[in-house]
């Protein structure tokens, strides 16, 4: 399995280095378990998982919305190889005047939407090959760029109605599974979206080996389109 995470200026850097800890410890974890059991003389599932940063442009150093905190991304996004492709939110302040130089994260969602990641987000949402994820504001993003109208989604509370806005059904729920698209909420909900995604690809016995490395519960029920309707209490 493959996992692309896509960075742009004014990233969030928790947003990444959260979900790519708890992806790299799975694909650890995958590694060392024997398809099928030693008894059955099964081989080692090596190269099961591979997490990598890249960006629309190709490698380069792409700087954070946080302090100046920078990462290197070593490929260029391809929206036709199956996998995953998570988008992450950005970091910065919420308000201020953006004709003073203030990069508020509307702003750096926005210039994001409009940027050469935008038509590649379009392919790989189009590819029944990939399935995208998003943490905290990378559903914005998607949204902004008009990429998931009539979607289910989820994204950081301060930007739930912008996301109705854009056409899209919010739901306020830790993650959110609308099949080839799964959004996280806040922040720390990358970790939960990792694990989530460990637990789907590969089963719950890894998800839980992992969840007990980083010493994280998970919070919350996945929410998906699925079930009965509740009728109001």
């Amino acid at each position: 399995m493959l996992v692309q995470m896509v960075l742009f200026d004014g990233f969030d850097p928790l947003d990444v280095v959260g979900p790519f800890e708890v992806l790299a410890a799975g694909g650890d974890a995958v590694a060392g378990v024997t398809a099928g059991g030693p008894a059955a003389g099964g081989r080692a599932a090596a190269g099961a998982l591979d997490v990598e940063l890249v960006t629309a442009e190709g490698p380069r150093e792409v700087v954070s919305g946080t302090r100046g905190l920078t990462l290197r991304a070593t490929a260029k996004l391809r929206p036709d190889r199956p996998g995953y492709v998570v988008v992450p939110g950005a970091s910065g302040p919420v308000s201020g005047d953006p004709d003073q130089g203030v990069q508020t994260i509307p702003v750096l969602l926005a210039r994001f939407a409009e940027s050469a990641a935008a038509p590649l987000m379009r392919t790989a949402l189009d590819n029944p090959d990939v399935t995208v994820a998003t943490v905290c504001g990378g559903s914005l993003a998607l949204a902004m760029a008009g990429l998931i109208e009539g979607r289910h989604a989820v994204t950081h509370h301060l930007g739930m109605d912008v996301l109705e806005a854009t056409g899209v059904h919010a739901v306020r729920a830790r993650i959110v599974d609308d099949g080839d698209l799964i959004s996280a909420g806040g922040v720390t909900s990358g970790l939960d979206l990792a694990l989530y995604l460990l637990e789907r690809e590969f089963g719950p016995r890894i998800a839980h080996a992992v969840e007990t490395l980083f010493e994280h519960e998970r919070r919350g029920v996945v929410w998906r389109a699925t079930g009965r309707t509740p009728i109001a209490v």
